[in-house]
């Protein structure tokens, strides 16, 4: 079977090569900063580790969801646009250009020889989800390559079971973890925490778990390193792919 490798950008971004085709997850290139939306004020603290002239031709941007900074900055909104094809919610895709394609949950498009699913995401408990709209994440499969999901801004643990159930093939996780927290929000967890993340990994079965959207922003409460911890105490560290923004592994 042939390997995707994955290269690790920073925040929620990632570059991803998997049969044949290229796809940037959540793009996010903006230097440090401050950005308001309604009552919710976040603060990016570090730029990314390639900027998009780096990335070369890429067949697809998926964007979990297009109205959270953290997920689509200024200059990532900007590289989504000119993407060639962008998957992201049905809600979100008339606001990145007509190159833009939404799906629903379980709803389907082709990208070369991928076949990429758009599956649920709960963005916080179920109250806060509702407020902090929809999110989606995704299911890459390809034949003769492992199945990959790719989980958005997931806080659920009910949520990932469902993929669990759905792609039982799966055998990759590319997790948006760090445990993200806004006060005005209320007081649940808007991403998978690191010990989530590993009840998350033997739920789903997985061989590679590679964790992003844990680093660079002020309202993540945990980190790699808290990943890595989480995972050592559930004897998965054999499981998890840790990597550091700017890094990349073959998967």
């Amino acid at each position: 079977m042939s390997r995707p490798t994955v290269r690790v950008i920073g925040g929620p971004t990632a570059v991803l090569d998997y049969a044949g085709a290229r796809f940037v997850l959540d793009p996010t290139f903006d230097e440090p900063g401050t950005y308001q939306n309604g009552p919710v004020t976040t603060t990016k603290l570090t730029g990314p580790s390639a900027r998009p002239e780096d990335l070369g031709p890429v067949d697809a941007v998926l964007v979990s969801h297009e109205h959270h900074s953290d997920n689509l900055d200024r200059s990532g909104r900007e590289y989504a646009r000119a993407a060639l094809r962008v998957l992201t919610t049905a809600a979100g895709a008339p606001n990145l250009g007509p190159h833009a394609i939404g799906l629903r949950p379980f709803e389907r498009a082709e990208v070369g020889d991928v076949h990429v699913t758009a599956v649920p995401a709960l963005h916080g408990t179920p109250e806060i989800g509702v407020v902090n709209g929809p999110v989606i994440g995704f299911v890459l499969e390809a034949d003769g390559w492992p199945t990959i999901y790719v989980s958005g801004d997931n806080a659920s643990i009910d949520v990932v079971a469902v993929i669990a159930e759905r792609f039982p093939a799966t055998e990759i996780a590319i997790l948006n973890l760090g445990a993200a927290w806004i006060e005005a929000r209320g007081e649940g967890f808007l991403t998978l925490t690191a010990q989530l993340a590993a009840r998350a990994a033997a739920l789903l079965g997985v061989c590679a778990v590679v964790p992003v959207h844990q680093d660079g922003w002020g309202h993540y409460t945990e980190n790699a390193d808290d990943v890595a911890r989480a995972f050592a105490d559930a004897g998965l560290t054999d499981v998890l792919v840790d990597l550091r923004p700017g890094e990349s592994a073959i998967l």
